[in-house]
């Protein structure tokens, strides 16, 4: 096995299907929540941020740079990028597998791997998400704010990406649908037909109802039903303005490559 998140769903070619891509889905909800909820008990520690501090020797970039990339390779070492559902942020390099690891089944067509939105959601992470739901100031906590962020970029980029299962899926259902705009690359005829509004708005609504749960204050006896861990309509915020749309493009990406 590999280090794989628990939410991972190693779907075969006979397991695929609308419901368990969208119970996938709804438990990477959870996940996305518990991230924040964690990145959250620190301050935003911007000097993690600076790449101009050189906080590491012969390093050029950023503290968190440097803290993702080793991760990064360390896990791929334990055969965590051979998962169909886990994209790297720093993909050049990474070491091989030095571990038997689990035989994914080819449920993705090949060009999958060519997909690869992490720039967009490390831009989207650092420069707009988190200066929303962090507190100013500096804890010297830089390991461990490092390591909450790291949990939330795989997390994000994780259910992001999980739109090539959407895809796949969709796709699979009703070809005669697709084909025909895949081959013309209409972008914009895939996205309306990826686009269901209300299905939207129902994932706004229940992401926000569990950060108002997962971030409840709770004591014995009793719970505030107003101080919150982080703000619901924030997740609520990030869903709509850059986990669907991102979501979408990693599915009309994937679609435009699908009969190559």
């Amino acid at each position: 096995m590999t280090m794989a998140d628990g939410n991972s769903m190693c779907h075969s070619g006979n397991d695929l299907n609308l419901g368990s891509v969208r119970d996938s889905l709804i438990r990477q909800e959870d996940t996305i929540v518990f991230s924040l909820i964690e990145r959250a008990r620190y301050p935003v520690n911007s000097r993690l941020y600076n790449q101009t501090l050189g906080l590491i020797s012969g390093f050029s970039g950023s503290l968190v740079q440097f803290i993702v990339k080793e991760t990064e390779a360390i896990q791929a070492k334990a055969g965590r990028y051979e998962n169909p559902e886990e994209t790297p942020f720093f993909p050049n390099d990474l070491p091989p597998p030095l571990v038997p690891t689990h035989k994914y089944p080819q449920v993705l067509h090949l060009a999958a791997a060519s997909v690869n939105m992490n720039e967009d959601i490390w831009d989207m992470y650092f420069n707009k998400l988190l200066p929303l739901f962090v507190a100013e100031g500096d804890d010297g906590n830089y390991a461990s704010t490092a390591a909450s962020d790291l949990n939330c970029l795989q997390a994000l980029s994780r259910r992001i990406h999980y739109g090539k299962f959407v895809a796949e899926v969709k796709y699979r259902e009703a070809p005669q649908d697709y084909e025909p705009l895949i081959r013309a690359k209409d972008r914009d005829g895939l996205m309306s037909l990826l686009t269901f509004k209300n299905v939207e708005e129902m994932v706004k609504k229940r992401v926000a109802k569990k950060a108002m749960v997962f971030g409840q204050e709770v004591t014995v006896g009793n719970y505030s039903s107003e101080n919150y861990k982080v703000d619901p309509s924030i997740v609520s915020n990030l869903y709509s303005e850059w986990v669907m749309p991102l979501t979408k493009l990693v599915e009309v990406e994937y679609l435009l490559r699908r009969l190559d």
